[in-house]
Formats: structure tokens, sequence, C-alpha cells
């Protein structure tokens, strides 16, 4: 005990809500971190994966006599070394019947796809194994190549179609919303295959050590990963630990569990050595998920003013050769989250999955809503066109009202009932128009298009979804020397979860958070674990964070009592000391002293469990639901055909930002990806299959000169009244409604309502459809 200190420190305003900085950034601007390539142990080998140049075709045979007999290697497998393995399974949104579109982590019989895996190359080198690689003789019968998913289905096998499912969603009347309508609007829509291009490839590194299968590189998902691995390869979960090291980029891509990663740890396992592999550049963008391509042809019903009565159609979902641990969770969340903010009678989509001979797709930064946020966006211009009324009016009459919450979609998705749990859709309308002055730059516009410029403005809403469930968990602890610990199973992949979770850590207990060490990417630290995804970490793993570090504060309360003699309710935590409400500037005990006081060997513990720590677990059957504005400037150029972005703002309602800084920087990042998949990004293929993206030269990004500064407008109108901070995530809103904004914004320029209907937005198509308005002209 000690006299309090003449100043209570900066947590007695709270942490949560501030742009604190960041406490995970030392070791990465020192040149420290440690990323998958990083990590390296003695004595071990490096995988190369040897890939299919063929995108459909029998396999006759492979000969590796010539590679295993290649200096430095130490083994080469093909299918039949591996047979015993299962396939990798599903992780999200299982649907009946997708088991026999597994991938196998080797190919046997048939490759459906140029870059699919069809043999390993373990050698005592990295570049030894990529000559021994080239040494392998493939010898394919090549079969007739898929590329359309709207193509009439195909055979998968002798007994199974390409058609893998389809995921229908739906409520109401919908054939007497369209009797009744007094205009119909029909379209078809098309989002180009794009994905998540992280600065950082995809890497693995493996070891048995003691009887413990070791995975060191990115994974968004450790526990599930872990527990997926250990019944693939015959082992305990308890044998198998994960850990996650600095990740140079995740955005739904990495982390996933991929064939590599099995062959790795199958390595280490069988040949007695770690086993190393980093993927280059031109085998990500061959193998890793791809996402997003999808075709929609849809219809909406409207009366006189512009009101939906329903929305009907259908989608076919370009799954690529495979389904992979994400099974239907895009097209299910397109088919779901497409009503988006808008009130309407009768609804009904169903989305085909269906193969294509093209790499296997997966999830990316707001899977499905991306998709399904352009598609419902479009139909809103095409309504307010073939009425006559003002775009942003058409919106302003259907949206669902604030005094509607929470609102009952009749919808569900990943096993949730959709239902929006508060949210003020017209009031954020307001306030984006009014930060972005939307009655001048209108005026500003025109003036501009009277001079012979070809600008315009445009403007997308959407509803995102956040904080998925079903349960989290979380312990902390505190130390001798005063240190908190939080150890999590939820992941980093650069999102800043270190800092959120520390700072609603600091709050609940009464310390500075960086006072607050977070612990996360280590299987071995805690048994459970949800990972990173789904914009759920600062939801979930927030609260459970809250509830321990509340009752690691009540347990140090309660111990710290019966030194100072005083009853728990009457004492608080500040600054770390354990203080007297009536006057916190009295004796006090530090939360040091408390831990020392619990300690096993401590002759103070009395009947106190020994320790200075607590739990922390949550469960939720329901998603919360953020959601924002997008206003996109955009300025044509006539002859070249490309589009400059001039503006771009987005005003996004989170509920409660933990770090306003935070999610402005997931914002931005989300726009900049989402230019990217608007007006660059594609994955292209000729007729027989090749991939025609497999290098940055070919695979175009947006670079700081093409990105606009973002103007962001974070508002907390509707807190989520799911859990006490009212948190929502913050991870996707940045990129969701960047494509529909966007094209709503050429669409001005040209003058031409509904001019857009493919992403991206190419020079190329674009100087199609300019030549197509001088004809028009």
């Amino acid at each position: 005990m000690r006299g309090a200190a003449a100043t209570i420190g900066v947590n007695a305003m709270g942490f949560v809500g501030r742009s604190v900085p960041r406490i995970e950034d030392a070791p990465l601007v020192a040149g420290s971190g440690l990323f998958a390539a990083d990590v390296g142990f003695a004595h071990q080998l490096h995988m190369r994966v040897v890939r299919s140049p063929y995108a459909h075709g029998r396999i006759v045979s492979i000969d590796a006599a010539a590679a295993r007999a290649a200096p430095g290697v130490v083994a080469v497998w093909t299918a039949n070394d591996v047979i015993d393995v299962p396939p990798i399974d599903f992780r999200l949104t299982r649907v009946e019947g997708l088991e026999p579109y597994r991938q196998p982590i080797l190919a046997g019989e048939r490759v459906r796809y140029v870059g699919e895996p069809i043999a390993a190359v373990f050698a005592t080198d990295p570049y030894l194994a990529e000559d021994a690689a080239d040494l392998i003789a493939l010898e394919v019968e090549e079969l007739p190549v898929l590329l359309a998913a709207d193509a009439p289905p195909g055979a998968f096998d002798s007994g199974h179609s390409t058609e893998v499912t389809t995921v229908s969603k739906g409520f109401g009347d919908v054939e007497a919303a369209f009797a009744a309508a007094h205009a119909v609007v029909a379209l078809e829509l098309a989002i180009g295959r794009h994905s998540g291009v992280p600065m950082e490839t995809r890497g693995a590194i493996a070891r048995e050590l003691r009887g413990i299968l070791e995975l060191h590189g990115a994974a968004k998902v450790l526990h599930w990963n872990r527990d997926s691995l250990a019944r693939m390869l015959g082992r305990p979960p308890s044998s198998v630990h994960l850990f996650e090291g600095h990740v140079g980029g995740g955005f739904g891509v990495r982390g996933e569990l991929y064939p590599e990663d099995v062959l790795v740890c199958l390595g280490a396992l069988r040949l007695s050595r770690p086993v190393k592999w980093i993927e280059d550049r031109r085998e990500h963008l061959l193998a890793a998920n791809h996402s997003r391509q999808q075709l929609y042809r849809v219809r909406a019903a409207v009366d006189g003013d512009g009101r939906l009565l329903g929305i009907d159609g259908e989608f076919f979902h370009d799954q690529g050769a495979y389904v992979r641990t994400h099974a239907a969770t895009v097209p299910d969340l397109a088919a779901a989250m497409l009503p988006g903010p808008y009130r309407l009678g009768a609804y009904r989509m169903t989305g085909r999955i269906r193969l294509t001979n093209k790499t296997p797709c997966g999830t990316y930064r707001a899977p499905g809503r991306y998709e399904s946020t352009f598609v419902r966006e479009r139909l809103m211009d095409a309504i307010a066109a073939e009425l006559a009324i003002d775009p942003i009016e058409v919106r302003r009459r259907n949206l669902i009202a604030k005094e509607e919450m929470p609102f009952d979609r009749t919808l569900g998705t990943l096993g949730t009932e959709l239902t929006y749990d508060s949210g003020d859709y017209a009031g954020l309308l307001d306030k984006a128009l009014a930060a972005i002055d939307w009655p001048a730059l209108r005026q500003a516009l025109a003036g501009r298009r009277a001079a012979g410029e070809c600008v315009g403005a445009g403007v997308a809403m959407f509803v995102e979804k956040s904080g998925l469930g079903p349960f989290d968990g979380v312990r902390a602890a505190i130390d001798e020397s005063g240190a908190v610990e939080v150890v999590t199973g939820a992941a980093s992949v650069g999102q800043g979860m270190e800092t959120a979770i520390a700072q609603i850590c600091a709050d609940a207990l009464g310390v500075d958070y960086r006072q607050v060490r977070v612990v996360h990417g280590q299987t071995r630290r805690i048994a459970f674990g949800m990972g990173a995804f789904a914009s759920r970490v600062t939801v979930m793993t927030g609260e459970a964070t809250r509830k321990a570090a509340s009752a690691l504060r009540e347990k140090a309360i309660a111990a710290a009592a019966v030194l100072m003699q005083s009853a728990p309710e009457a004492l608080d935590v500040v600054d770390g000391r354990v203080v007297s409400k009536a006057n916190a500037r009295g004796p006090s005990v530090s939360l040091a002293e408390v831990a020392k006081m619990l300690a096993p060997t401590s002759k103070l513990r009395g009947d106190a469990s020994p320790g200075l720590s607590a739990e922390g677990w949550v469960e939720q059957s329901h998603m919360a639901y953020p959601y924002g504005v997008h206003v996109a400037v955009v300025r044509l150029d006539r002859d070249s055909g490309a589009v400059a972005l001039e503006r771009y703002l987005v005003a996004y309602d989170v509920g409660k930002a933990v770090n306003p800084m935070l999610v402005e920087g997931q914002i931005v990042g989300g726009v900049a990806q989402g230019i990217g998949g608007a007006l660059f990004e594609e994955f292209r293929y000729d007729d027989g299959g090749e991939p025609l993206s497999v290098s940055f030269v070919d695979y175009l990004m947006p670079t700081a000169r093409e990105i606009p500064r973002v103007e962001t407008l974070i508002t907390e109108d509707a807190p989520s009244p799911l859990n006490p901070l009212g948190l929502k995530g913050a991870g996707e809103g940045g990129a969701n409604a960047v494509g529909a904004a966007v094209a709503s914004a050429i669409d001005d320029a040209l003058g031409m309502a509904g001019a857009i209907r493919e992403l991206p937005v190419s020079p190329q198509r674009l100087r199609v459809i300019l030549k197509r308005s001088r004809t028009r002209g």
C-alpha cells in the first residue's frame, strides 16, 4: 500500500472511443517483424509444388524419376503417395451434397485447372527443389474446358454435375408483386473475377518436435485449421500446435487451409525434418482463392412512386474447379444480403453454384455483398431512370425506417437469422450528402459538363454484417509485475486487433492500455478460438475481453479489500491501483501487489484461489449490422476510356468505434480494394483455360496515383443492442459499395442510365460504351 500519486492517469477518461496509437507496430517499423519467410529451422527441407499446366485433362502418367535423382532432392510425392490423406473439408455454410467436390491435396486421376498441385518436391535448397520440379514429366489427355458458369453444366466426374447445388432465399408472393407492378425493370449484370492480393504471399513451415506437430505461418482460423489437420493426419488435436506470425495482409484469402499447408505438415512427419514452403507471386495468382465472379439476371417490380414491390432473379456463381473451405458461403451471403437497406414485400433469389476449369474460389473482403450491392444499387438507379425520379429520392422512399428496428428480413445466412439489430439509414444518407455538399457538387459538375468535361457523381447504400458467433472466449491475467495479459483465440491479420482489444480491456479493468499484452495466434495457449473473419473480432472477442477484464477487476478488488479493510463495493480500480471510491487519492494497492498476494505461496492469500486471472466467454446467435453510404465523383477520358476518381466519401455507422483511427484505416483500405475490383483487377482466361493474369503486368492493381483521398464520416447513431458496448464490425464496409457507387458515377458522367452493367470498368469496356453513345448521338 502507498499514498496515491498527485494525479490520476489518462485512463480516467477511458480508452474506448479514442484514436490511441497502435501497440503492435513497434517490431514492424523497426524491421523485426516475423513473417512466414522469416521462420526457419535447422536442417529444414524446402518444398516446391509442381502444378498442372492444363485446364482440364485425364492424367496418363507422371514421371518423377529424374526429379528424384536430382541433387539435393530427398523426396518427390504424387497422388499415390498421399492417397491416405482425405480432401480438405468445409469450414462454413456446409450444404448437403458438396463432399464430392472437395479438393485433394494432390491431383490423382484428373487435373481441373491450371495451377492445380500434382506433385511435391522436397529438397535441401529451394532452388534445387525448383530445378527438380522442372524435371517432372506430365502426360495428360486433354478434356473439354468449361469456362462460363452460365453455360450448360458438364460432368465433374462419372456421377456428379458441374452444377454443385443451388442456394435459394425468399419471402412473400413474388408473382403477385409483379402482377401488381406499375413498372418492371430487368437487368443482366456481371462482376469480374478478382481477389485479395496481399503484399505477403502464402507460406507454411512445419516441424515435429517431441511428438508435437508445429505449423508456422498465417492462419486466420487457427483452431479450425488445427482440428482439420489433426483429423486429416490422424493425430489428436492436442498434438498439433499452430503459430501465427506477422501477416502481410489477409483479406479472406490467406489463412485458410490449403493443400500446401497439409503437404508441409505431412512432409515434416514423414521425412522427420522441418519443411518450408513460400509461395511466389505467380503461384499466388494461379492457386490462392479467387473470388467475386457472378452473373445476375434480375428484375424489380415497383409502384408508380418507385417503391419496391418485389425483386426476383437468379445468379450464376463461378466457383472454379473445386469447392474449398468456404463451401457455399459467398453465394449464400449474396442471396441473403441483396435486399440491403430497402423495404420490399416479396423477394426471390436463386444462386447456382457452378464449377468451371479455373482456380477455385473463396471469400474476399465483403464476400457476396460487394457483388449483391452492385446489383441492388444498379436496380435502384434503373428504377429512378425508368420513372424519371431522382436516384437519391428513390432510395429514400424505400429505406427501412429507424422506428422499424430491429427489422426481421425473414431470411437467414451463415446459420443465423438475418435481423437488422439497429440503424438509421435515412439519417446517415442525409449526413453523407451534407458532408459532401451534394447540391453544390451537382451544380459544379453540371457546369463542368457544360464546358465539355465528362464528369459525374454516384451514390450507393448498403448494409454490412459483422460479429458472427457462435462463441468467443478470452483469458486475462495480471502477473506480479502488474503487466496484464489477454490470451485469445482470435487472429490478427493487420487490422489492429491488439490495440482494440487492449483498449477494451483497459477500460473494463482500470489500467493503461499500454500495460496490456494481447497474445493471439498460438493454439497451445488457449484451447478454443474462432479466429478472425466476418468482421467478428471487435464484436465477439471484444465482448469476451470486456467480460474477462470485468471479472478480473472484481477478483482484484475482492482480494485488495482484505488488505485495505474495506468493503469491495467501496473500491474501484484506477490506473492499475485499487482505490477508495470516496477518496481516490488516499491509500491504495497496486494490481501487482494484489497478484503477489494471490500467488500460490503467499500467506496472505487465505482461501482465495491462487493467481490473478479470469476468463470471459460470450455466445451469440445473431450478427450485428453496420451500414453505410458511398459517394463517388469521377472524370472520364473519352479518348482512352480511363476513369479517374476525383473524390470518394464513405459514411459508415459502426455502433461504437473503439478506435476511430483504426476504423478509418479499415475504410480507406477497403475502398482501395473496392476500386481495384471496380476499375482494374480481373483474372482472365483464354479459350483453352490458360490464365492470362499471372503477374502484375497483366493483373492490374490500383496504385496511390489512382486512389483519391478518401473522406470518411464515422457515426455512432445506432449502437448494437446485442452487446453492452454497442459494437459493430468495421472491416468490410469500405469495400462493400465501391463498385456500385463508381458505376453510378460513370453513368452520370456519360448521361446514360444503366450504361455500366459489368465490373471492372476497364478502359477497353468503357471505350465500347463511349463508341455506342456516340453512335446513338
